[in-house]
């Protein structure tokens, strides 16, 4: 099977993502704001009152009729209208005294800020000329009545927290977490805390997976590291769909040597739709479906884990949810050179950093190896190297902060 581009595996992926979303949604609940906080919103939801939802002033100072400021070298202070009281009708040839906030009393059509009136014995005067409906926010001028407030699949952050807040929602309709069930392979797989023998390492791609997973929000299922056969695989994975895993992930076991079974395992117990990405670390990943399940296979190499998962799963995994969000990707000079072209599209793990100008640049970890963690832990993100491609100091190159 020939290596597919990373953008043709992405459009692949994020249809695929949405095709399984709209055959089986997830569940939805109902959480307090607070409890919501990393969620994703189940329905679109519209603005139930406007923001604000009464004139009210931007300053502190003083409202009044524009046409009686004109007519008039000072006004008469008829009221005095702090935030959060009901005022009274403005008295004609009047003005009130106003604060941030407060609502705009019925005959008044501007506020005057406080350091461009002169207050003197129940009067004011207005210093400078003034625009007619100055310092005003008008209702519903942050917030229309009915309008859409927030996308179903948007992620619930502080900021939208505080949007559903000012319109007074406690509690917000959101999608239940996607189960993940992840399935690390290889004879050679030691948890951490255990003792190494000889040929063996410690199991850092579940740990890292399931944090990944966890900080998007997901729920986990683990299971134990399986053994290289292919009866061990196919255990494994029908164990991880009976356990009501939306998804499977899986690390290792999807390349071709004699100890690699994935393949074989999703080809038997379901269907193979994706084998193999030009991408750089990462070539082998696997893509099928057992019992309506999808799988995605990663590779084994820890730096494969991490730049596959934040290229190609996480987008899936979006789709999967109905989650509109786009990865941020910036344009930084290169502060590196690599003048040998790949074959594969390459996602180096750099650094951003300045200079005493203040002018940033990228500038990739010295170890690149698929199998170092070192890299991933110090970099900012990545910096994309398209395939067949050279790159030249100082050259603008695509970069992608991941944290």
């Amino acid at each position: 099977m020939a290596l597919m581009s990373v953008d043709e595996a992405l459009t692949h992926l994020t249809a695929a993502g949405s095709s399984y979303r709209q055959s089986k949604p997830l569940r939805t609940e109902s959480l307090p704001l607070l409890d919501a906080l990393g969620r994703l919103v189940a329905h679109d939801i519209m603005a139930p009152i406007p923001v604000p939802p009464e004139r009210n002033s931007a300053m502190d100072g003083y409202a009044f009729a524009w046409a009686d400021a004109l007519a008039a070298e000072s006004l008469v202070v008829s009221q005095r209208i702090p935030a959060g009281v009901a005022p009274m009708p403005l008295l004609p040839s009047t003005a009130a005294r106003i604060f941030t906030g407060a609502v705009i009393p019925e005959g008044a059509d501007t506020v005057e800020m406080q350091e461009n009136c002169d207050e003197s014995q129940g009067r004011v005067q207005f210093l400078t000329a003034t625009r007619r409906g100055a310092n005003i926010r008008e209702a519903g001028e942050d917030i229309a009545r009915d309008s859409l407030l927030l996308a179903a699949g948007t992620r619930l952050g502080a900021a939208e927290l505080g949007l559903l807040a000012s319109v007074g929602m406690a509690n917000v309709n959101v999608l239940m977490p996607l189960t993940v069930a992840i399935v690390c392979t290889g004879n050679e797989l030691v948890a951490p805390g255990d003792s190494l023998a000889a040929g063996q390492r410690y199991n850092s791609n579940d740990a890292m997976l399931a944090a990944l997973l966890k900080q998007y929000g997901c729920s986990l299922i683990s299971l134990p590291v399986v053994e290289d056969t292919l009866a061990a695989t196919e255990q494994a994975l029908l164990q991880a769909v009976t356990r009501g895993a939306d998804l499977v992930m899986t690390t290792g076991g999807v390349s071709v040597g004699e100890e690699d079974h994935l393949r074989a395992a999703v080809e038997r117990l379901g269907r193979l739709n994706l084998w193999k990405v030009a991408i750089k670390p990462g070539k082998p990943l696997a893509f099928g479906d057992i019992q309506g399940v999808p799988i995605l296979g990663l590779p084994g190499n820890p730096q494969s884990v991490w730049v596959t998962y934040h290229i190609l799963a996480l987008p899936f995994i979006r789709a999967l949810q109905g989650d509109p969000a786009v990865p941020l990707s910036l344009c930084l000079p290169a502060g590196f050179e690599q003048l040998k072209a790949q074959g594969r599209r390459e996602y180096l793990r750099v650094k951003v950093v300045s200079d005493a100008d203040g002018n940033q640049r990228v500038v990739p970890h010295p170890q690149q190896g698929s199998g170092a963690l070192t890299s991933a832990a110090w970099s900012d993100g990545f910096a994309v190297v398209e395939a067949n491609t050279t790159v030249m100091r100082g050259q603008s190159v695509a970069f992608i902060p991941v944290k």
